[in-house]
C-alpha cells in the first residue's frame, strides 16, 4: 500500500496536482458563501418586503436558480455568458456557486426572520423604534442563532458541490485526482486521497460550527 501511494502520489511530485487542486477547492467554496451569504440577506429581505416587484424580483431568482441542477448553470455561466469575454475559469466557478448558494441562502434566511415570533417585533415597534431598527437589532440577532445549523449543511454542501468545477476544467480537488488516475492507471489511491481530503474538510466545518453553535447557545443562557 504504502509503495503504491509514493508511486502514485510521492513520485513525479503528484501531490502537488493535489495541492494546487485542495486549494482551488477552498478558494471557490469560501469566495462563494462570502458571495452567497450577501446575496442571500439581500433576496431574504426582498422576500419580506411590502413591494411585490421585490418579492417578485426574489422569487424568480430562487425558482430558477434552485430548479436548474448546478453543473448545467456552470456551463452556462462558463460556455454561454463568460466565454465570449475571456473571463478566467476559476473566477466563473466562483460566481456560478455564489449565485448558486445565494438562493438557497435567501430561503434559508428568509425562513429564519419568519420564524421569529412576532411578538418580538411588536415589543421592538411598541418601544420606538423603526421597522429596519426592530429587524436590525431585534429580529436578525435572534433569526442568525436559529438558522446556523442549516447554513452549516449550506456550506458542506458547497465544499462538496465544488467537485463539479472539473466541468469546465478548473483545477480543482477532483479534477487534480482525475489527471494523477489518468496519468497513473491507477484509480483507487489519488479517488480515495481526494474522498480523504473533502471527508476531513466537512468534519472540521461541521466541529467548527457546531463549536460556534454551542457558544451562542451559552451566550444566551448568561
Amino acid at each position: 500500500m504504502f509503495r503504491s501511494f509514493y508511486e502514485t502520489m510521492i513520485a513525479g511530485d503528484r501531490w502537488m496536482l493535489i495541492g494546487e487542486g485542495l486549494g482551488a477547492t477552498l478558494l471557490i467554496a469560501f469566495c462563494a458563501v462570502l458571495i452567497g451569504t450577501v446575496l442571500g440577506c439581500i433576496g431574504a429581505l426582498m422576500k419580506i418586503s411590502s413591494s411585490k416587484i421585490l418579492k417578485g424580483i426574489a422569487e424568480a431568482y430562487t425558482t430558477i436558480i434552485r430548479g436548474i441542477p448546478l453543473a448545467t448553470q456552470l456551463m452556462i455561466f462558463y460556455f454561454v455568458i463568460f466565454a465570449p469575454l475571456g473571463m478566467n475559469r476559476l473566477l466563473v466557478a466562483i460566481l456560478a456557486y455564489g449565485i448558486n448558494s445565494g438562493a438557497y441562502c435567501t430561503e434559508i434566511f428568509r425562513a429564519g426572520i419568519q420564524g421569529v415570533d412576532i411578538g418580538q417585533t411588536e415589543a421592538g415597534r411598541s418601544v420606538g423604534l423603526s421597522r429596519w431598527q426592530t429587524l436590525y437589532k431585534i429580529v436578525l440577532p435572534q433569526a442568525a442563532k436559529a438558522v446556523l445549523p442549516t447554513y452549516t449543511s449550506e456550506f458542506i454542501v458547497l465544499i462538496k458541490e465544488t467537485s463539479v468545477a472539473s466541468f469546465i476544467a478548473v483545477m480543482d480537488l477532483t479534477k487534480a485526482g482525475d489527471m494523477i488516475r489518468n496519468a497513473t492507471y491507477n484509480a483507487w489511491m489519488p479517488l480515495l486521497t481526494c474522498a480523504v481530503l473533502y471527508l476531513c474538510l466537512t468534519l472540521g466545518l461541521t466541529k467548527l460550527f457546531a463549536i460556534l453553535e454551542k457558544r451562542m447557545a451559552r451566550s444566551d443562557r448568561s
